[in-house]
């Protein structure tokens, strides 16, 4: 099965972002389709994918380890973040490809059905305190166990560490109240913290019994989650601006996270499963990020649908038509998603409504003195 094509392409997902789509076409006529990770660098995702294409045209497709290892090993500089999630997109289209070709889908190559199901949770948004409160209880209502909600500042843009962490131990204080205990209750802080913030926020929040407190620290500087792990009490949550085993092997080997949030759209399947793996020998649970198309939902269901150390997975964008330019067939229940046995990934894109890519625009925030801080 020669590959006689690869490409990059944005594709209109339902949501406030087009899809980065890579595709890889093989001489008898299939087309695999992954979805890039990265936003805010599309012309540098173009780039890599033209700086691809000769290692990948002419290469066979069915050779999945050996194009990941020589899409990475290429060039005397490690491959990690925008490049490895280039190739991720990459990854995930030869796995969609190897599934069609087979005529299985993409958790059957992986060994099969580990779960029925795979428990999924929703993002409850808002501009007030009153508004999160109101749509948490919403979703609640439709049968979401686990609900997300940000370390926010009610001043965003501006961003000012201290009172962002009154206002979010409040509003999970009242969430839990308001909830009551079978809520599972999910705060990203999405790396917004130093050290200092990040651990009044998570002993503030002991009593709340949060089923994790993902990525308080920035993923820059790891060994800095030693110091946060010996001083707090609530399980903690890493890993999806990380796109390598090496990447997450100091968390994992040294224990210091109990949820990695591995995001295929950074490390692709191949990857990905070898990160599992590592998890899984260390007692570490999978709740992988999944933030942006139903594409990245696809590939993430069949992964988790064939694991045995899978909490939880996040499911933030719209997942039932009108989905754009996708037609999937991933079941997406509230708390739930399960995988069908289409062959492939179970997604199909309509090509004729791709465009170019184009710089997707990044929420900034800063803090009062003006200076920058993290989204």
């Amino acid at each position: 099965m020669k590959i006689v094509e690869i490409d990059l392409v944005s594709l209109p997902a339902a949501d406030e972002w087009a899809a980065l789509v890579a595709v890889v076409r093989t001489e008898d006529g299939l087309a695999g389709i992954g979805e890039i990770g990265m936003r805010g660098r599309e012309r540098a995702a173009a780039g890599l994918i033209e700086d691809l294409r000769p290692l990948f045209v002419g290469a066979d497709a069915t050779r999945i380890e050996h194009l990941w290892q020589l899409g990475f090993r290429s060039v005397f500089f490690p491959s990690d973040r925008h490049h490895a999630s280039v190739l991720a997109g990459l990854d995930i289209a030869l796995w969609d490809l190897q599934g069609q070709r087979l005529g299985v889908p993409v958790h059957a190559l992986l060994g099969g059905r580990s779960r029925d199901y795979v428990p999924a949770y929703a993002h409850v948004r808002g501009g007030s305190m009153d508004d999160v409160l109101n749509h948490a209880a919403e979703l609640s209502d439709l049968g979401w166990k686990h609900l997300r909600l940000t370390a926010w500042d009610p001043q965003e843009p501006e961003y000012d560490q201290r009172r962002a962490v009154r206002w979010t131990v409040d509003l999970m204080r009242e969430l839990r109240a308001g909830l009551g205990d079978e809520a599972e209750l999910l705060l990203d802080v999405h790396t917004r913290l130093d050290l200092a913030e990040a651990v009044q926020l998570c002993r503030e929040l002991e009593p709340v019994r949060p089923f994790f407190v993902e990525d308080p620290l920035r993923s820059e500087h790891l060994s800095a989650y030693k110091s946060l792990r010996s001083r707090v009490g609530v399980p903690l949550a890493a890993g999806e601006q990380l796109c390598t085993k090496w990447e997450f092997r100091q968390l994992v080997e040294d224990e210091l996270i109990d949820h990695a949030r591995l995001d295929l759209g950074h490390t692709g399947l191949t990857e990905g499963r070898k990160i599992a793996a590592l998890c899984e020998a260390h007692h570490v649970q999978l709740a992988p990020h999944n933030s942006i198309g139903p594409l990245c939902t696809a590939a993430t269901t069949h992964f988790t649908t064939a694991l045995p150390n899978v909490s939880v997975q996040e499911q933030a964008h719209r997942a039932t038509p009108p989905l754009g330019a996708f037609t999937s067939t991933i079941d997406v229940q509230p708390g739930r998603l399960t995988a069908s046995g289409t062959p492939g990934l179970g997604i199909t894109a309509d090509f004729g409504q791709a465009t170019v890519p184009a710089t997707a625009p990044i929420p900034r925030l800063h803090r009062p003195d003006g200076s920058v801080t993290n989204w």
